[in-house]
C-alpha cells in the first residue's frame, strides 16, 4: 500500500479551503488541517505535524512568504507548496528565494502537480 501524505491547507478563503480539501482527499492525501492565517498555521503545522504544507502567498496579517520561512526554519523535513491566484511570474523571483519546493496556480492546483514538485512517496 502507498503511504499517504499529510497535509495541511492554508488559505484565507473557505470556499477554496473546502476545494482544495475534496480535491486533493480524492488523490490520495490526508488533509490533517487547514487555516486562515499566518499564525495558526505555523501552530497547527507544529501540532500536526504534516509532511507538506500547502500555503496561499496572500493571507491576512501577513504574507505566505513570511509563514513559509517561519514553517521551514521550525521543522526540518517539511515540504512547502505556494499557491496562489496571481500569476507566478511576478513572484518568481520570492518563490525561489522562499526554500518552499515550489508554486502551483490554484486553477492547477492537484494532487500530480504536488507530486512533481515533491517526488512521490516511496
Amino acid at each position: 500500500m502507498t503511504p499517504r501524505r499529510r497535509l495541511l491547507i492554508v488559505d484565507d478563503h473557505a470556499g477554496f479551503r473546502r476545494s482544495a480539501r475534496i480535491l486533493l482527499e480524492a488523490e490520495g492525501f490526508v488533509v490533517v488541517g487547514e487555516s486562515a492565517d499566518g499564525d495558526s498555521a505555523v501552530a497547527l503545522a507544529t501540532r500536526l505535524e504534516p509532511d507538506v504544507v500547502l500555503l496561499d502567498i496572500v493571507l491576512p496579517t501577513t504574507d505566505g512568504f513570511d509563514v513559509c520561512a517561519r514553517l521551514l526554519r521550525d521543522q526540518a523535513g517539511l515540504r512547502v507548496v505556494l499557491t496562489s491566484t496571481y500569476d507566478v511570474d511576478l513572484l518568481e523571483d520570492r518563490v525561489a528565494a522562499s526554500g518552499a519546493a515550489g508554486f502551483i496556480p490554484k486553477a492547477e492546483l492537484s494532487g500530480d502537480a504536488i507530486d512533481a514538485l515533491i517526488g512521490r512517496p516511496a
